[in-house]
């Protein structure tokens, strides 16, 4: 038995659901604040749908577009406001974005009447010093500049810059997650009944120094992985990806292209290693979720947020289950 909002129930069935930074911003917009204030009003009135089946809820969400504008700001205010770190700018996505989740997620409950809380963690989230990400930096960040600027910041602040097809940027390491610093505290508060969002951007990447204190990097982590991590500490029963298409699919781009509708973990590994799923778009999608089952989790989905409701019917997304 668990205590909910409300009184002593049965334990539900806990979700975890991935969300991308871009669904805050639709294509075509500007990213104003009104214009990501409709969208995540959008965004929650269909995962809202999750609780009404049922499930407790940990939301998570990327960062992208977001942590993008910071860095840029960064870069036009540098001679006249002190700069600010990459991850104290993960975190203040973290802030930012939660906040906007939470209001659209308390009204939603409001308006169904079902008594329950929403709680925005800012995390931290533990990565290992000697990833190899951190000697080959290749994740691009902030604004597109010309080559010769890029080169000066490169100079001016030890920056790693490269091409990433539409100009130069400056790029960082992508770790993997290996640790949740904050998972117990999520973890009883969504046993408790509260809907909890976490793991903004990845989550605020941290390392240990040579006294063991905990340290932010200048990196950023795939909020996939780190997805994929947290639906394990919390002992989610489904773990939802949801993107911009309805499912995973092979040959994509291409005449041959098909959703792909149940898929077991051995299909999975195989449709992997054939290189189906391109490392830059579905392909950390599909390996949170191979994770996630490897590590005992029982059902993954991969949809878009507004086959949701039909996807959890298994009418539509694509689904990964652990052990056939």
């Amino acid at each position: 038995m668990s205590t909910h909002a409300g009184g002593h129930e049965p334990q539900r069935p806990v979700a975890v659901v991935a969300m991308g930074g871009h669904a805050f911003v639709m294509p075509g917009q500007r990213g104003t604040h009104d214009q990501a204030a409709a969208n995540t009003e959008a965004m929650c009135a269909e995962i809202i749908k999750l609780v009404e089946r049922g499930y407790d809820l940990v939301l998570t969400h990327g960062n992208g577009p977001q942590v993008g504008d910071l860095l840029e700001r960064v870069e036009l205010t540098r001679d006249q406001v002190p700069a600010q770190p990459l991850d104290v700018l993960v975190a203040q996505t973290e802030g930012s974005l939660g906040y906007l989740l939470q209001r659209a997620l308390l009204n939603e409950l409001r308006r169904r009447s079902i008594r329950r809380y929403v709680v925005t963690v800012v995390t931290q989230v533990l990565v290992d010093r000697d990833d190899p990400a951190f000697a080959d930096p290749q994740k691009p960040v902030g604004p597109v500049m010309a080559k010769a600027q890029a080169e000066q910041r490169a100079r001016e602040f030890g920056w790693q810059v490269a091409d990433d097809g539409r100009g130069w940027r400056r790029v960082v390491p992508s770790p993997r997650p290996t640790k949740v610093i904050q998972r117990h505290m999520i973890r009883d508060a969504v046993e408790a009944g509260h809907l909890v969002i976490a793991a903004g951007g990845g989550g605020v990447p941290m390392a240990k120094d040579a006294s063991g204190d905990y340290v932010g990097v200048e990196a950023v982590i795939d909020k996939d992985l780190t997805s994929s991590v947290l639906a394990t500490d919390v002992g989610a029963d489904l773990l939802i990806i949801l993107t911009a298409t309805d499912g995973a699919y092979l040959d994509w781009g291409q005449p041959t292209q098909r959703r792909l509708g149940a898929v077991t973990m051995a299909e999975c590994r195989r449709y992997i290693d054939a290189g189906h799923f391109p490392p830059g778009s579905m392909g950390p999608k599909v390996e949170a979720i191979y994770g996630f089952l490897q590590r005992g989790g029982r059902r993954g989905l991969i949809t878009d947020a507004t086959s949701l409701l039909d996807a959890l019917d298994g009418q539509a997304g694509t689904h990964f289950v652990g052990r056939i």
